[in-house]
Order: structure tokens, then sequence, then C-alpha cells
């Protein structure tokens, strides 16, 4: 390894015992890694909270449980102080509404705790899967970290930043170090497309690039990164975080090239970086179908619980969703959750997007999601998602039948009660 100065005075204790630790941890991770040397990091987008996978270190000292799971660290140190700027990731709760998705008293107390102490330490408390949207913008070339899968796509691809899929100990070692190491999507010659897929299927609406990236992730080798090319409609934010979000969930991908719209892919020959793709392979409408059915029950049966936002819902889909449920009434049977990130449920409620909402029976929430919450009504026949991710990791875990489709399908649902899509 070749360390500057400064690293090494870091490693040696010179900066404290927290920099140390977390350096150390940064130095065996590049030594396994097989990286020569380690670059800064100027962002890092961290899991904070008290999150239910914590519980499998039994101690009721929130210092210990941080110190051994997120710094890898018998010896109890004291968080103090991030090296970059640094945003919290979904939590377990929304820190509000808390008491609206079947959270205790005990838990609610004790997440608070947590937040507290990294916001101590500099953390800012969004508590979002869409940093990109809410403040966290690295700029072509600079180095970031992120627990949020997704996010990773989207600040490679469309932003040109540089980050791994490092997870989440390596994600608060690298913010208290400011290192990571030089490696991976951090080097600009690592970059460059692998497969390209060539689009002959529909891509009109957020749910089609939804289900265009969870094709792609499926039919993608591992340690590959794909390409979009072809004969598809030009997306908008909102429909590329859905995209990579599904992306994310069938594969490893850790970026992905889409010509003429991701600035290492003005043209196909750029995103392969002169060099001939190991496949081509062409996405048609069957191919679609195929992973729509693997994400529903099938049938029309009763629904309980809908769950909008995943990622996180920007103000236009809150609009949206607002549109709809104006004058109507949500199914008494129904529990509707729409969800978002803290700075956008604060403009939702200027607009008065929130009130219509709230008013027609649905509950908007912020800083988390099923997933990350693990909270879900029990004893439920039926549960709607309009997000591929949620559908894809809450089937195996749920005895309800789970169903996918649009947000239009969902709302529809929320009304009747019943499943009102394909």
């Amino acid at each position: 390894m070749k360390l500057t100065d400064y690293e090494k005075r870091v490693l040696e204790g010179e900066e404290g015992k927290l920099k140390q630790t977390a350096m150390k941890v940064i130095v065996q991770y590049a030594e396994v890694l097989g990286a020569e040397q380690l670059c800064e990091v100027t962002k890092a987008h961290l899991f904070c909270g008290a999150h239910p996978y914590l519980e499998v270190f039994k101690s009721s000292d929130i210092d210990e449980v941080i110190s051994e799971m997120c710094f890898c660290s018998a010896d109890k140190i004291c968080l103090d102080k991030m090296a970059c700027y640094c945003q919290s990731d979904c939590g377990p709760m929304d820190t509000i509404n808390w008491g609206k998705m079947w959270v205790t008293y005990e838990e609610y107390k004790k997440n608070m705790e947590y937040l507290k102490r990294y916001l101590n330490a500099g953390v800012n408390l969004v508590g979002s899967c869409i940093p990109y949207l809410v403040g966290f913008m690295p700029l072509m070339g600079e180095h970031y970290v992120t627990s949020e899968s997704h996010a990773v796509l989207m600040l490679n691809s469309v932003l040109g930043a540089c980050g791994n899929a490092d997870g989440i100990e390596i994600g608060f070692c690298a913010a208290v170090s400011g290192r990571i190491p030089y490696w991976g999507n951090h080097i600009m010659d690592n970059r460059m497309g692998t497969h390209v897929f060539k689009i002959n299927c529909k891509t009109d609406t957020v749910s089609d690039w939804d289900l265009l990236g969870y094709t792609i992730g499926r039919l993608l080798p591992t340690h590959s990164i794909p390409i979009i090319d072809g004969n598809f409609n030009r997306p908008d934010v909102t429909k590329l975080k859905s995209c990579y979000a599904s992306m994310a969930t069938t594969s490893g991908a850790e970026m992905c090239h889409i010509v003429g719209i991701t600035p290492e892919a003005l043209t196909l020959g750029q995103a392969l970086g002169g060099n001939q793709p190991k496949e081509v392979v062409v996405v048609t409408d069957r191919d679609i179908y195929y992973s729509f059915e693997q994400l529903n029950s099938g049938g029309r049966g009763d629904i309980e619980y809908i769950s909008l936002g995943c990622p996180h819902y920007t103000i236009e889909e809150i609009r949206q969703v607002a549109a709809f449920l104006d004058g109507k009434r949500v199914s008494s049977n129904v529990c509707l959750h729409v969800w978002t990130a803290s700075p956008i449920k604060e403009t939702a409620d200027r607009c008065g997007y929130t009130e219509i909402i709230e008013g027609a029976g649905g509950v908007v929430l912020t800083s988390s999601c099923p997933l990350t919450s693990e909270k879900k009504p029990e004893g439920i026949n039926g549960i709607a998602f309009d997000s591929a991710k949620q559908a894809h990791y809450i089937i195996p875990g749920t005895s309800a039948k789970v169903y996918y489709g649009t947000p239009m399908d969902c709302l529809k649902s929320a009304i009747t009660g019943k499943w009102e899509g394909r």
C-alpha cells in the first residue's frame, strides 16, 4: 500500500482512536481488494438509526453497538467527528409519524438515541434513499460512499461520480477516515460497459422503466456493466430512479450506461471504451412480462396494505397521488402509505398535497419504507406495491398475496379494497 503522510499519521493514531480504527479497516479492505492506494472521500450516505440488524449484537450500550457494528471494533470508541459531508439513508421509522407505522414508543426512543449520536458527529439526518434529490450531489470524478444500492447506480451513471457498493461498515469507516480504496469504479478505466441491452419493448411510463431495470438485472452476468441502447423513449430522473432500484434488486450492477443520456455514454462506442461487447441482449415485451409475472401472486384478491414510494417519491409523484385521491376516499379496510424524503414532504405540506392525501385516508411518511423498517400489518390477505424492489423482497417473507402494478393500479385498489391491476 502506498499511503500518504496524512494516512500514515492517522494509522499510527496521531489523529485519535476513532480515525485510527476506521483507517485500519479501510487499509485492510484495500489489501483484500488488491488496491495499491487510497483516495479521498468527500461525501458519505450512511445507514443510520436503530436498525433491526443491530439486534444481533446483544448490548444495551449504544456506543458499544456502534463500535462493533459500524467500525468492526471490540473496543468501545466515541463517535465524535466525520471527515466529510454526511447524510443519512433510510432509517427504521418516520421520526415524527412513527406511531402510524406500527412502531412502539420504546423503539422510537431507541432510534432517536442512535440518531443523536450520528447527528452530534456531523451526519445530516435527511433519512432518504434518494440522496441525489435532497442535497447529496457528488460531481463527475468526485469520490463518495453510499449504503443505498440504487444510489450507487444513479450517482455513478448519471452524475459521473465515483463509488462502489462497499457496504454499511465501510461507509462509516470511509466517512470517519476520509478515505476509500482506489479500486473498482473509482478508476475511470474500470467504468466501461460490457454488455449491450437493445431495447425493443415499451418504455413510456415509470412502471415500464421499473420492469426494464428488473429485467436487465435478471439477465445481467455477475461483475458486468450494462449499456442500454436501442429503441427507447428518453427517461427522466423519476423513471431512472425506478429503473436503477429494480436493477440493483436483481443484479450487482453498480453502473449502467444509457446511450445518449448518461455522460460517459454519449455514443455506444464511448460507453464500450472502444471494446467489443461481451454480449448483445435484445429485451422484448415477452421478457418484461416474465418479470411482471414473478412479482405478482395473481388473481383479484382483497388488499389491506398498499405502499407507494420506493425509491422515495418526488414532489411530482406526490402531486399525482393527491390529484387522483382528491374527492375520493380510501377503503376503510386499506392502509395506504406514501413514502418520501422529509424535505420533499415539507414541499408537499406547503402545496396542500399532504392534506388531500391524508384527508382521503392515506398517510404520507418519510425516512423509511417497509423494507428498512420491517414493519407491516399482521394477519392480512393482500399487499400491493408500485415498486418491483419492494415486491421482490417482501414476497419471500409474507404469507399474504403480493401484487405489483402501476401507481394508478395501486390507488384504484386503495379505493375499492380489491386488486385492480393486471
